[in-house]
């Protein structure tokens, strides 16, 4: 055998084990994440600073967002808070029975989509539904 067909089969046998390498590296599932990591800092993106500072200062403004003042508000909080509410896991915080009872009145409110909900309250759309 030439030494030059011994480097042609040695190149041709180098390009198939990169290809069936390159292949296999293809065939491995890229992980999924538990969360988007945004949903985990829902306190500082959702819509509740807001709301607690609309509490405060425009109570008429806090009417207009939720539809309702208050203490119509804190009243019907009360009311399901319990059933409402759950544990915090080791994952992460559960969604909390606010957070819930805003986002269902503002989609009660304005009818807008899950996914417009999703990112004015900071809760993945299938927590939502």
């Amino acid at each position: 055998m030439s030494l030059k067909t011994s480097k042609r089969k040695a190149a041709a046998l180098l390009l198939t084990v990169l290809l069936i390498d390159e292949s296999d590296e293809e065939d491995q599932v890229k992980k999924r994440k538990w969360c988007k990591e945004w949903f985990l800092r829902r306190n500082k993106y959702s819509h509740m600073t807001l709301l607690k500072e609309l509490d405060q200062t425009e109570p008429l403004d806090f009417k207009n967002y939720l539809r309702m003042d208050s203490n119509m508000y804190t009243s019907l909080l009360v009311l399901i808070r319990d059933r409402i509410t759950k544990q915090d896991t080791i994952m992460r915080k559960a969604i909390s029975a606010e957070e819930k009872l805003v986002a269902t009145l503002r989609y009660l409110a304005t009818g807008c989509s899950y996914e417009d909900l999703k990112f004015r309250t900071g809760i993945s759309t299938s927590s939502a539904q």
